[in-house]
């Protein structure tokens, strides 16, 4: 890539980093949360799940995805970026369980642009062969940013407070936004060569592709958000370790799935460049990928806290190799000309395990006191997305949308 592409590959990587930071930062300061301000376990998942109502919705609709295709995707981005920056440092001011909850979904609101304006940009800018690399550093930024988030979590919130956690991770969020305003890309439309008009929304729900890549991204998105929202809470409270101590071996897990990312990530592309098909390469990783990370069962119900933790470790690298190609798949469907709107019904379905992994688990836990019955409905829907990958996506080529472009979109069979 050129030096102008690698310098808006950084800045989305930040951006991603940041992100992720910010959603992740309730699970982080919840043990705090649910002692000062007498929440029950019930309380703490809907608190959890709250943003992603917002977050899934906006793009499930496809608001999201029509917002990166529509406008300039530059624009769009930086404001998203404003408004879940902003609700992360009014999170540190608020003091009741409907104030906080209200606040998580603006956070939603903001960040739900973010995937929709990554793969428009993409599916524009980067070629097939370094789509691996591209996407496997923006996965990587979504782990190391929860990595450095519960580093920086262990010392802020047992030194400050959970306040001050919030306000800063919130204030110090908006000075990404002053170099994004000089190097962003300035496309102003998504209409490509020979496109008279945006196909619809109708013709990509009709791509039996599609819909193995939302099925399939959602079970992976729920191995993911169970890993980022319950594992701390469950390490403190079952697996009894401190703080600090939780904070350290969640970030050394982020790190280890982020790792994975990028090294299978160049790995594919170079599989890819030496010849082989996108298909054979990129469907092998993510099906492989989450057969590994449904190796999360045993945690639940090994005494050993060693081999528990050998377990996460593996299930983690698991699900780092799977997440390197996941998105590469389907910017390569869906072209530049649909690559928000498919992303944003992808990833508004997907996230919808934002929503069910949180309240599953503290409900588990609150019927039961533990969470194994949890663990086995993640390992379940985990090994369901490999066999959907493996099944129901077809080849990896660009789809030939019927509505101001030749040819016609292959429908559901």
């Amino acid at each position: 890539m050129s030096r102008a592409e690698w310098l808006l590959l950084v800045l989305l990587v930040a951006s991603v980093f940041i992100n992720y930071i910010d959603r992740s930062n309730l699970s982080m300061a919840a043990p705090l949360l649910e002692k000062e301000l007498a929440l029950s376990p019930y309380q703490i998942g809907t608190l959890l799940s709250a943003f992603f109502w917002t977050y899934s919705l906006m793009q499930l609709f496809g608001i999201a995805g029509w917002l990166a295709d529509r406008f300039p995707v530059g624009i769009v981005f930086a404001l998203g970026f404003l408004a879940w920056s902003a609700a992360t440092a009014v999170t540190g001011f608020l003091s009741g369980f409907p104030s906080i909850y209200a606040a998580r979904l603006v956070l939603g609101v903001g960040e739900s642009v973010a995937y929709p304006c990554y793969s428009r940009i993409f599916a524009t800018h980067v070629p097939q062969q370094q789509r691996g690399r591209a996407n496997a550093l923006i996965d990587a930024g979504t782990k190391l940013g929860p990595a450095l988030g519960t580093f920086v979590a262990g010392v802020l919130l047992v030194r400050f407070g959970w306040r001050v956690f919030f306000i800063t991770l919130g204030i110090g969020s908006l000075l990404w936004l002053l170099p994004w305003f000089k190097y962003m890309p300035r496309t102003t439309h998504s209409l490509g060569s020979g496109q008279s008009r945006l196909p619809s929304l109708l013709e990509l729900l009709a791509q039996r592709s599609a819909w193995g890549s939302f099925i399939g991204i959602f079970c992976g998105n729920y191995f993911w958000y169970f890993l980022l929202t319950w594992i701390p809470i469950y390490l403190v409270k079952e697996r009894s370790l401190s703080i600090q101590g939780m904070a350290n071996l969640t970030s050394l897990l982020f790190l280890v799935v982020a790792a994975c990312t990028v090294t299978t990530g160049w790995i594919s592309d170079r599989l890819i460049v030496r010849g082989l098909s996108p298909t054979r390469v990129r469907k092998a990783v993510v099906v492989a990928g989450l057969a590994v990370a449904s190796t999360i069962l045993p945690v639940a119900f090994i005494p050993s806290r060693i081999l528990c933790i050998s377990f996460l470790f593996l299930a983690c690298a698991g699900y780092g190799v799977y997440a390197s190609n996941h998105w590469a798949i389907a910017q390569t469907l869906a072209g530049p000309v649909m690559a928000g709107r498919w992303t944003s019904v992808a990833n508004g379905i997907a996230n919808l395990s934002g929503i069910i992994a949180p309240w599953v688990a503290g409900f588990v836990v609150q019927r039961n006191g533990s969470s194994q019955a949890a663990f086995i409905v993640v390992a379940a829907i985990t090994a369901s997305g490999a066999l959907v990958w493996g099944l129901i996506v077809e080849r990896i080529e660009p789809v030939h949308w019927s509505r101001g472009s030749a040819g016609s979109a292959p429908m559901l069979s």
